[in-house]
């Protein structure tokens, strides 16, 4: 269920005044950004930072924090890689020449690894120096989507992230024509089955909805012509590579877009990439991702001008949006519903807190709505106001709670979803999960382990307080400027305890925005 219009408002905060107002599209002022500006800056960017990380870029202005942090940016995770990552995979042929224990022991071992997959990338979230690499790895996870309930090979889908690390900030032409080759996608989006005798249009519809055009940009005469051209195309599983196969290619000629020629897969994406619709498309999801709502299309199309101008470089573009003045302004019109990553890795880094159980904090993330590594659709997930439902905000306000009390709190709701969305294979689409089943009840092990453990004392004490002292009105107030984008719902009481008073800005509703 959606949220409802009373808790939109209540997220956004209808507050009878905010901190600071938008100046419009004005150049930003090239004065120091100060601890709040560069605080909203870095948690926009990246992941709520800790005040210790806000004060360090403090004395930069917004345009030198933002070549600093786009100079900062890695290729590959700093984290060791799983341990079964270049493991043969169990092709299909083979998979049907065991028996029926094995088979089910095959595909009880792939999920497992799934779930550590997870936890893998979460705590590479968490502990990674340049959170801006996460987050747009994590962008485009949810933009080029595949699954592993479909994909079913955890080394297939480990390698997609690898991939999508590696041009996060690089270029987006050489990242769509890699994913378009990538063995995860090849399967996903049906890419290894298209043939010129019976052609697949699943991937030549997508790469032009979803990857690169947008809805209505394109004809579905072209996705015929385009499927045509992508035939062939196929996943050499003993090397587990794309493959061309030439005899299952449709080599005659092609009308995609008004561009004819015996056009094969890549230059499909070539033509793709020629035209405007998809700066604008690319750029559009961006500013929703980092902006705000409501995209500016003068801005948006200035933007992408440049961002195509440039050859589809993913920092040109970045650079042009991180210079928006909303990004340093509190304002309810600009706010963000935070995602459930955002959320969790947020309040992490924010409270200098640990994971104490990786997969634990995966089934968490499953119940508030983001199961890693399994979107819902090829679409992903939609974002903005769909986070909020009745029932992920209640998983939201147990995951807070659970982390301030130290215990487990509402795993129930993660631990049903992880099972529907990334057993489905291996408990063969039962709509409720068996308990008997060992991967069931690993799930249901870990739903009873605390995901996160947090030093109360020590975060407190960063922001000025303690945890068993009232805050008084000085301290109420610093923690909630600290950390809530607008102000908060529901003040905490200067005469609330140091623990009362965080707990009750962290419940506040504004603590879902960013």
């Amino acid at each position: 269920m959606r949220a409802e219009p009373s808790l939109r408002r209540a997220l956004l905060v209808a507050a009878a005044c905010v901190f600071l107002t938008v100046g419009g599209a004005s150049a930003q002022t090239p004065e120091p950004l100060g601890s709040e500006r560069a605080r909203l800056l870095l948690t926009r960017i990246g992941f709520a930072p800790s005040e210790g990380e806000a004060g360090k870029w403090s004395d930069l202005t917004q345009a030198q924090a933002v070549d600093k942090l786009l100079a900062q940016t890695s290729t590959a995770a700093t984290r060791p890689a799983p341990a079964w990552v270049n493991e043969p995979i169990v092709k299909p042929r083979d998979l049907r020449a065991l028996s029926d224990e094995e088979r089910k022991q095959e595909r009880q071992k792939q999920i497992r690894y799934g779930l550590e997959l997870r936890g893998w990338w979460l705590q590479e979230m968490v502990a990674t120096p340049t959170p801006l690499t996460e987050r747009m790895t994590l962008f485009w996870h949810n933009h080029f989507v595949s699954a592993q309930p479909k994909v079913r090979y955890a080394q297939l889908m480990y390698r997609q992230n690898v991939l999508l690390r590696s041009q996060a900030l690089g270029n987006f032409a050489t990242l769509l024509h890699a994913v378009a080759h990538d063995p995860a996608m090849l399967i996903y989006l049906d890419t290894a089955t298209n043939r010129r005798d019976a052609p697949n249009e699943n991937f030549a519809r997508e790469v032009m909805e979803l990857f690169t055009l947008g809805e209505g940009r394109y004809t579905e005469q072209d996705i015929k012509e385009a499927a045509r051209a992508f035939s062939g195309w196929s996943l050499d599983l003993d090397r587990e590579t794309f493959l061309f196969r030439p005899r299952l290619h449709d080599s005659g000629e092609k009308n995609v877009l008004g561009r004819k020629g015996a056009w094969q897969g890549d230059d499909v994406l070539n033509i793709l990439l020629e035209q405007p619709a998809t700066a604008e498309f690319v750029v559009r999801k961006l500013w929703l991702e980092f902006v705000s709502p409501q995209p500016v299309p003068t801005r948006v199309q200035a933007i992408a001008q440049r961002f195509r101008a440039s050859g589809y470089e993913i920092r040109v573009a970045l650079r042009d949006l991180f210079a928006q003045p909303e990004l340093v302004q509190r304002d309810q019109d600009n706010a963000l519903v935070k995602s459930p990553v955002d959320l969790a890795v947020g309040l992490i880094r924010q409270s200098g807190a640990e994971v104490a159980y990786p997969g634990a904090l995966a089934v968490r993330l499953a119940g508030m709505g983001q199961n890693l590594f399994s979107a819902p659709n090829v679409r992903g997930w939609p974002g903005g106001d769909a986070w909020i439902t009745t029932q992920s905000l209640l998983a939201r306000k147990q995951f807070l709670e659970g982390a301030i009390a130290r215990v487990n709190a509402g795993a129930g709701a993660g631990a049903a979803e992880m099972m529907r969305t990334v057993d489905q294979a291996a408990l063969a689409d039962k709509a409720e999960p068996d308990p008997a089943r060992p991967f069931a009840r690993q799930v249901q092990a870990l739903a009873q382990l605390p995901a996160v453990q947090i030093d109360l004392a020590g975060w407190l004490k960063s922001a000025g307080t303690f945890p068993e002292r009232a805050v008084g009105q000085q301290g109420a107030t610093n923690l909630a400027h600290n950390l809530l984008v607008l102000p908060p719902a529901s003040p905490p009481a200067s005469e609330a305890l140091g623990v009362d008073a965080l707990r009750a800005v962290l419940l506040d509703p504004v603590y879902q925005l960013k």
